[in-house]
């Protein structure tokens, strides 16, 4: 009769431990998210005082495209690594709309709780060199580049000389190269080194008319991959002439119904299942995930996301590939852009372009409309 409540109360203490430690971690994470979002601030109180060196730039201290603002700042200095250019066009990428609306994963990936902690827009860029550090040998004032940094909306930024910074091709329009950095070098980067797409593969291309989109049909195609680009139909003409081979109309056909197999799914919009998009791979294939859905925020975006993590787990189990990766900004790589230009293989494609920093607003909300013809670029001059 004694050995009953004996073996009873070591659970009941066990359950009990886990219950309080539970609802102790719980409590502490409460309180720690309740304290980094009201101590989340950031150095916009730097603004306040007039520059001694004043340069025209973007600046949001609150999160909301509203809040967006045409501030004069003080103009960089560079460092002995880096080099100062005066920027003569930059673009916008869905991200910074993200960045800007304070979506929650941009927020926990370091955005800013409760304020954005880099009140500085855009990333693409391209300029002349102004000045140069004391280290720098790879290039002069005078030279014209492109390249990838926080802040490029902006009438100057300086850039490590070593990093995502590359000269300007002779071919290609200020506009035009400041489209490039992270739209193509997020095609380059998935179809090369997480599709692995050799020359005579099947390359499928969904969302073929935004600005990754029309980067990848023709990265794709100087590989010597048959493209076939999905697109909706005011695209159709758009995606034929940038070189795809075969064009899907998605308001009139399901690619993920037809008999054709891929090699390579290289996936910009994620508007289909796991399944419905194994259906259509080779048995080795790759799909390729490089988007949220498109710009912006809306209904459908949180299942995307979803999909993105969920998908690459799913496909451990079976010979088809689905892969997730984030693009890496490389000198390298837009190099090797810039030669693609050069040789007239890659061309930037431009849906709009605002012609002041003053008009960055109405650029991203026509961004976040989602019915962008590829880049969407601002002149800064």
């Amino acid at each position: 009769m004694n050995d009953q409540p004996k073996t009873k109360r070591p659970r009941k203490r066990w359950k009990r431990v886990v219950k309080w430690t539970l609802g102790t971690i719980f409590l502490a994470l409460l309180l720690w998210g309740f304290v980094a979002y009201w101590t989340s601030t950031n150095d916009c109180h730097r603004y306040a005082a007039a520059p001694a060196n004043p340069m025209k730039a973007i600046v949001y201290c609150d999160y909301g495209i509203a809040n967006l603002k045409l501030q004069e700042i003080e103009k960089p200095t560079p460092a002995d690594d880096q080099v100062l250019i005066r920027v003569h066009a930059a673009s916008l990428n869905p991200l910074d709309g993200h960045f800007v609306r304070g979506m929650w994963l941009a927020r926990l990936m370091g955005g800013g709780l409760r304020k954005p902690k880099d009140t500085r827009l855009g990333v693409d860029y391209a300029g002349t060199v102004e000045a140069v550090g004391n280290k720098v040998t790879q290039f002069k004032p005078g030279d014209e580049v492109f390249g990838a940094r926080n802040g490029s909306l902006a009438e100057y930024i300086c850039a490590r000389a070593d990093r995502a910074l590359a000269l300007k091709p002779a071919n290609t329009t200020f506009e035009q190269a400041g489209s490039v950095a992270v739209a193509a070098i997020t095609a380059l980067q998935g179809l090369r080194d997480i599709g692995h797409l050799q020359a005579g593969q099947k390359v499928l291309i969904n969302g073929a008319s935004g600005g990754v989109g029309t980067f990848a049909v023709q990265i794709a195609k100087s590989y010597g991959a048959e493209v076939t680009g999905v697109c909706s139909t005011r695209n159709l003409d758009l995606v034929r002439s940038i070189g795809a081979d075969h064009v899907i109309d998605y308001t009139k056909e399901d690619f993920t119904k037809d008999d054709q197999r891929y090699d390579v799914i290289f996936d910009n919009v994620q508007n289909h299942t796991f399944s419905e998009r194994r259906r259509v791979l080779t048995p080795s294939g790759i799909c390729v995930l490089a988007g949220l859905g498109g710009a912006g925020w809306h209904e459908d975006t949180l299942k995307h996301l979803f999909r993105s993590f969920t998908t690459p787990l799913m496909s451990r189990f079976t010979n088809q590939k689905f892969r997730f990766y984030v693009a890496q900004l490389k000198h390298d790589d837009l190099a090797l852009l810039a030669d693609l230009m050069q040789s007239g293989k890659v061309t930037p494609v431009i849906d709009r372009t605002y012609k002041s920093l003053g008009e960055v607003q109405d650029a991203l909300q026509y961004l976040e409309q989602g019915h962008a013809r590829g880049k969407v670029v601002i002149t800064v001059d």
